[in-house]
């Protein structure tokens, strides 16, 4: 009987099972029907840019809720920030593409929307995704006004030639002063003001007919569908069961499932096995054309990177190697596993977060005191937190992190004789590898350009923020009568740990900060090494500006001071240059009064068993392991 009924369960189950992949059937057929029915002329791709905290992800829900791609709802909301780590920290980190349908005197058009970061260590994002755009929505918030990142992402839509839709958020909150924003745009980028859209994305304002502007000033991609298929991979990352996906813009020609296809950069042939629009949900096509922005997988053998090219067999396109966009990483960090045993789960999780994330650099790295590890480049401190924090929530990767550094470039007095170095000017991204300073003739420093956007009343402290910092001032210009843009020449290693928290502390929150990369120049750096009870700690090793050696000795052995546990034996923790120790301090051990037992006697028993303590913390001296939390490395740089 329970056989029989376990038979009867089974086949319902298959029975319901059928049903499902029909009606997926249809929606693909359906789906399918309505991307041939596109014309590419009723094609817009477009990208939301904007500054950190400007509203972005907000309007994107909307923009969802108008096209039908999802219901309207408190649920809803933050749709494409579909990692965890956004949804914690209430910012973006990946660009998202959403294909939406919408009906415009009554002709149906095709919209790939791009929701963008904000913040510049994920600029890198926004590079990449306007390469499949031909227009933006610049959105900037009616109560904070133009931002630091403002100037930096318009910048990059007329570097690219693209059509710039301004729009004004947040009209809607009592702070909001249109006008003056609109005086502000038309200042600093020569904005005709009547051309300013103003929305709140929270209620929805204004929404649908700055939808109606992507479609009536955008221009449809100027891709030919006469010509063998040629898209360019602007994203990828790992699915479980189907391997390499990737995010793809068609340029030229268009493709359909089963079609063979191969990359540029190895020219092996594969088959297209998967072929998607994303809605934001995955909805699968059978073909996709020129202009379109589309989901691919060539199944668990067939990926790509991003800046390579998926080609059809008959292009004629040379055969050369494709690469990808060069990224500039500013923060270079050992990542080790927490016991070597998991060496190879850590492995397997930071080659599959490295897909995702192309912006991260990955080298492999050892350490004696921590093993075999590697050695990770980031775009700044923010970009290897979240990193880090994706590790341990999409792949439950523990990790000790190293202390943070910045690269340096060294000149080298006869390199021949150094056999690690070939040339005589090497780039440094791990302190430990700084050779001796009597083969070294000149260091170099990297450079940005900061450029910071403050109210007037806080001019004099961020100009105290910045020449504290070795910063060098250029001419500044005014924004309108409250705000005021300053430009300094600033040390990376001084911007890159806490200068932006530093700069917001400072400014009771209202200055805004971002900055581009001015290269190396010469610099008086020494190699400064942390010791703890005279055993070195590779780890904390760093490379300091000699004008700020004494101080940064002094801040960090109070600070591992304050942050390493006490132990049941005296820890010396010593900042030493050279050889000469700058700063020194000495963390108590846990004490037991031994002598608590007694209850009288002779004064000699009391002195046996103090004699007995003391004997037992010098052998336990000379053999502790003195154990550092793994939040250390990065906490002890934050001033």
């Amino acid at each position: 009987m329970v056989r029989l009924l376990n038979k009867i369960w089974n086949f319902n189950s298959c029975a319901y099972n059928i049903r499902i992949l029909k009606s997926s059937f249809r929606r693909c057929s359906s789906s399918t029907n309505d991307v041939e029915a596109v014309d590419m002329s009723r094609i817009r791709n477009f990208s939301i840019v904007a500054h950190v905290d400007h509203g972005k992800s907000t309007l994107a829900d909307r923009l969802l809720e108008l096209t039908g791609a999802i219901k309207p709802g408190n649920e809803n909301s933050q749709v494409l920030d579909q990692l965890q780590v956004e949804r914690e920290r209430g910012i973006t980190v990946k660009a998202v593409t959403a294909s939406l349908n919408y009906k415009y005197k009554n002709e149906d058009y095709l919209l790939n929307l791009i929701d963008t970061p904000g913040h510049v260590d994920f600029s890198n994002e926004v590079v990449r995704s306007v390469k499949a755009c031909q227009g933006v929505i610049f959105l900037v918030d009616a109560n904070e006004g133009v931002q630091a990142q403002t100037v930096a992402v318009h910048s990059l839509a007329k570097r690219n030639n693209l059509i710039i839709i301004p729009t004004l958020n947040k009209v809607d909150l009592p702070r909001a002063d249109p006008e003056n924003t609109k005086s502000q745009l038309k200042s600093l980028f020569n904005i005709d003001p009547d051309t300013v859209l103003s929305i709140s994305a929270k209620k929805g304002w204004g929404v649908q007919e700055l939808l109606e502007a992507v479609i009536t000033r955008i221009p449809p991609p100027k891709a030919d569908l006469n010509k063998h298929f040629k898209a360019t991979i602007i994203d990828t990352w790992h699915d479980k069961y189907r391997g390499v996906m990737c995010l793809a813009y068609i340029e030229s020609g268009s493709i359909e499932v089963g079609q063979t296809v191969k990359w540029r950069s190895d020219l092996k042939q594969h088959t297209l096995k998967y072929l998607a629009l994303l809605r934001p949900n995955e909805e699968p096509i059978e073909k996709a054309v020129a202009g379109q922005v589309v989901m691919v997988g060539c199944g668990p053998k067939g990926g790509g990177s991003v800046g390579d090219e998926l080609l059809s067999l008959e292009s004629a396109e040379e055969t050369k190697v494709a690469s990808a966009p060069t990224v500039k990483h500013m923060v270079y960090a050992g990542i080790f596993p927490s016991d070597q045993s998991q060496h190879t789960q850590l492995s397997d999780a930071i080659k599959k977060l490295a897909l995702n994330d192309s912006a991260v650099s990955v080298n492999v790295d050892s350490s004696p005191a921590l093993g075999q590890g590697w050695r990770l480049g980031f775009l700044g401190l923010l970009h290897l937190d979240v990193f880090t924090q994706r590790l341990l929530q999409e792949h439950k990767a523990e990790a000790i992190l190293t202390a943070p550094s910045v690269p340096y470039k060294i000149k080298v007095k006869g390199a021949k004789a150094i056999k690690q170095y070939k040339g005589e000017e090497v780039i440094i991204t791990n302190p430990l590898l700084l050779p001796d300073p009597h083969n070294i003739v000149e260091y170099y420093e990297p450079y940005v350009i900061g450029t910071i956007i403050t109210p007037v009343e806080y001019i004099g402290a961020v100009n105290t923020l910045c020449v504290d910092r070795r910063g060098t001032p250029l001419p500044s210009s005014s924004v309108d009568e409250k705000m005021t843009m300053m430009q300094f020449i600033l040390p990376l290693s001084e911007v890159v740990i806490d200068f932006h928290d530093t700069l917001k502390s400072l400014t009771s929150g209202f200055a805004s900060f971002d900055y581009q990369d001015y290269g190396f120049h010469s610099s008086s750096l020494v190699r400064m090494d942390i010791l703890i009870n005279g055993a070195l700690v590779d780890e904390l090793t760093t490379i300091v500006h000699t004008s700020r050696l004494e101080y940064s000795a002094r801040r960090l052995t109070t600070k591992l001071k304050e942050m390493i546990p006490r132990q049941m034996v005296q820890i010396a923790i010593q900042a030493v240059v050279s050889g000469k120790v700058y700063s020194r301090e000495t963390l108590k051990a846990y004490r037991k009064d031994v002598t608590a037992k007694l209850y009288g006697g002779d004064v000699t028993r009391r002195k046996k068993l103090l004699k007995q303590q003391a004997e037992g913390k010098k052998k336990m001296r000379s053999v502790a392991n003195i154990k550092i939390p793994r939040n250390t490395f990065v906490d002890v740089l934050k001033r």
